[in-house]
């Protein structure tokens, strides 16, 4: 608990710290946000810097190294897996933002570019899971002791798993501290579920559902300290963005920590908000080619639906963080309950 409590005060401090410099480096270097007539007026967001994710990267890469517990076990390690998915899926987001800022091309990387990249990482990934002595193909049923075999079904599920969060926790970052607040939130709730956890193996002598849940809950207070530190930034009116260079850093991460554990079930729960942005953008789409023009939302994905209804940013920010935490209380709770 100790190493938890100290990966998120060095992530918040790291991005406390590095912030102010990186902002002014970006603005001298005019990775400005381009803002277009799509949807809600943004104008005056305009030239607002971008990747500023990249504070939020330095410290959860300190936070999970520095306060690693027990013993390194090699590539086994789950704090590897963890800081790989996270910073590749970051890389992809990174390329896509540079070719924005630097290049002026709107559009960054092309959809096959992006899909390309996320396949590699989540597939990678899957495949690691699979074969990890520690994870599997079994995943837990939320709410009960029983496990479901996916078999080598698990590869390509998983790998659709991974590309889908990333994309959703893209699809959130769309007002000032929305992602930062919601994932600030779901990451402790994986860490909370971590400690709980560790503390029935100690207690009781069982093995943990998933060996090096303590390195994931520190990796989770550190992805926990980052964000809250880049809120100091971001929060509204945002001094910076955090991008995709940011928003594919947390999907990443997130994921990661709900295959690891092997709870990624749970994420219907605990990342609700970013699925819900996905899922109203694939609503809204095809609804629209179905009914030739016809719209589900004043606009999509859904948080700009509510701007379109007059709620202000903060009003927003505060609704999502709302039921984010109330749906990742009922997740612990699940959790407890099925141990």
């Amino acid at each position: 608990m100790y190493r938890m409590i100290g990966a998120a005060l060095i992530a918040l401090a790291a991005a406390l710290l590095i912030g102010p410099r990186l902002i002014r480096y970006l603005k001298k270097l005019h990775f400005g946000q381009t803002i277009y007539e799509l949807g809600p007026s943004h104008q005056q967001k305009q030239g607002t810097p971008v990747m500023g994710g990249l504070m939020m990267a330095a410290g959860i890469l300190l936070g999970s190294l520095i306060c690693h517990p027990g013993k390194w076990d090699g590539i086994w390690d789950f704090v590897f897996p963890l800081l790989l998915v996270s910073f590749l899926s970051m890389a992809v987001g990174f390329a896509d933002d540079y070719i924005k800022a630097v290049k002026k091309r709107h559009d960054g990387l092309s959809p096959w570019q992006k899909i390309a990249g996320q396949v590699i990482v989540s597939l990678g990934f899957s495949l690691y899971c699979y074969y990890s002595p520690r994870v599997g193909s079994a995943i837990r049923i939320p709410f009960t002791g029983a496990e479901w075999d996916l078999g080598i079904f698990y590869i390509p599920l998983m790998t659709l798993l991974v590309i889908f969060i990333v994309n959703s926790s893209n699809l959130q970052d769309g007002l000032d501290g929305l992602l930062g607040t919601v994932t600030a939130i779901s990451s402790s709730a994986w860490a909370v579920i971590c400690m709980i956890l560790v503390v029935v193996s100690e207690l009781t002598g069982r093995e943990n559902p998933a060996s090096g849940t303590a390195t994931i809950g520190v990796f989770a207070m550190s992805m926990a300290g980052g964000c809250i530190g880049f809120l100091r930034f971001n929060r509204y009116p945002a001094k910076t963005f955090m991008g995709d260079t940011g928003s594919m850093l947390l999907g990443g991460g997130t994921v990661a920590m709900a295959m690891l554990l092997r709870m990624p079930l749970l994420l219907l729960l605990i990342f609700f908000t970013p699925i819900m942005s996905s899922v109203s953008v694939i609503l809204q789409r095809y609804y629209y080619k179905l009914t030739h023009g016809k719209r589900i939302f004043l606009m999509s994905p859904i948080h700009h639906h509510f701007e379109k209804k007059g709620y202000t940013e903060t009003q927003i920010v505060s609704m999502y963080a709302g039921i984010t935490l109330l749906l990742s209380l009922i997740a612990v709770l699940g959790v407890c309950q099925s141990i």
